[in-house]
Order: structure tokens, then sequence, then C-alpha cells
């Protein structure tokens, strides 16, 4: 479990793609220390298990054919920047919102509006994914916890402020950059038990 709040902006360091499935090193110089294999590590907002760790700040990780195809993550190449956060502990502060590092999809911005201290962001998401996203609900994008501003049809707006865009990749993407997306898992869950109720019922008249 994380909090969508970004520990560190890493950098990929080499990417291995096998005919399925690949495998990333990374460095991370905040998040690897202390880290073990076997530990979580959120990489651009998708939880991946790190399977070793080096003295030198990176580590390695293995990414399945579900998260190439649902993320971003099959997209990277050396040198790219990524957000990173460590698993929260169960004694730690939740900052941001519950993220699962499940990524439901990939968003597409569309239009960035700087302000005088901050950006205005606007990206458009998979129809299907639409429905999950409200109004000041909380949305992770590329592992960063933030607040929906507004919702029109399957487009979404956020506002970044200084710290985000010092401190995450959202700083310096431009119109037409892809980005993971994960909604707050309590719509999704909602949205499944109404369904079973609403079948369940069905079946009793």
């Amino acid at each position: 479990m994380f909090t969508g709040i970004v520990e560190e902006i890493g950098t990929v360091v080499s990417v291995e793609p096998w005919e399925t499935d690949s495998r990333l090193t990374l460095r991370g110089p905040v998040v690897a220390p202390g880290t073990a294999p076997g530990a979580s590590i959120a990489v651009d907002g998708v939880c991946l298990t790190v399977t070793a760790v080096e003295p030198d700040g990176t580590f390695t990780a293995d990414v399945m054919p579900e998260t190439l195809r649902r993320s971003t993550l099959g997209d990277l190449t050396p040198g790219d920047r990524v957000n990173l956060e460590r698993a929260v502990r169960a004694d730690g502060r939740l900052d941001g919102h519950l993220v699962q590092g499940h990524v439901d999809g990939v968003a597409t911005l569309v239009s960035r509006d700087p302000g005088e201290r901050w950006d205005d962001l606007v990206l458009e998401l998979p129809e299907q994914l639409a429905r999950y996203v409200a109004e000041k609900g909380s949305v992770a994008v590329a592992g960063t916890s933030l607040t929906v501003t507004t919702v029109a049809g399957s487009r979404f707006g956020i506002s970044l402020i200084p710290t985000t865009l010092q401190a995450t990749t959202l700083g310096a993407l431009t119109p037409g950059d892809r980005v993971n997306i994960e909604v707050d898992v309590m719509a999704k869950y909602v949205e499944r038990l109404l369904g079973v109720a609403a079948d369940q019922d069905g079946g009793r008249s």
C-alpha cells in the first residue's frame, strides 16, 4: 500500500526485455538504501517487487506482461525519470490517499496552463475509467496523489502546487505525454457491490 506522496525522482538505468516481460534496473538513492529483495516500491505508480538492491543505490524489479499492457512501464528507456515511493509503514502518516499501486490504465495530457505559482493540467482517460473520477475526489497520476479539480466527460483537471512541480516528474509533462492512472479504489468497490446487489435482487424478482 502507498500514499501517493513521491519520495524522489529516480532514473532508469537499464531495461532488459524478455519474450513477454521485462526487467528494470533503476537508480533511487533515497528509496534503495535499507530496502531488501521482496519489498515493494511504486515506480510511476506501479507497485513492483524488488528483486535485487546494489550498494550504488540501484535496484532491480521484474515487470509482468499485464503491467506492460496496462501501464507506461513498457515505454521506459535508459535515462528516463520516474516517480518512486516505498510502501507505507503501518505506523506512518497517510498524507496522500490510499494507493494500491495497481494501475488501472493510461491517461494522456491534453493541455497545460501555467499559473503564477502552479499549473493547471487537463488529462483524458479511457472512457471505461472516466466514471470512477469525481470532482474533489482523489486520483493517482504517475503515482502522485492529487485532487481532481474538474470533470468533463472523459477529461479531468488537476492543479500542481510548486512542491509537486519540483518533486515529481509531473513538472516536466508536455501535451501528448502518457501517464499511469489509478482511480480511487473505493469507487470500484462501490460499483462492484451495487452490481452484485442488483443481480441478487433481480434473481429474487
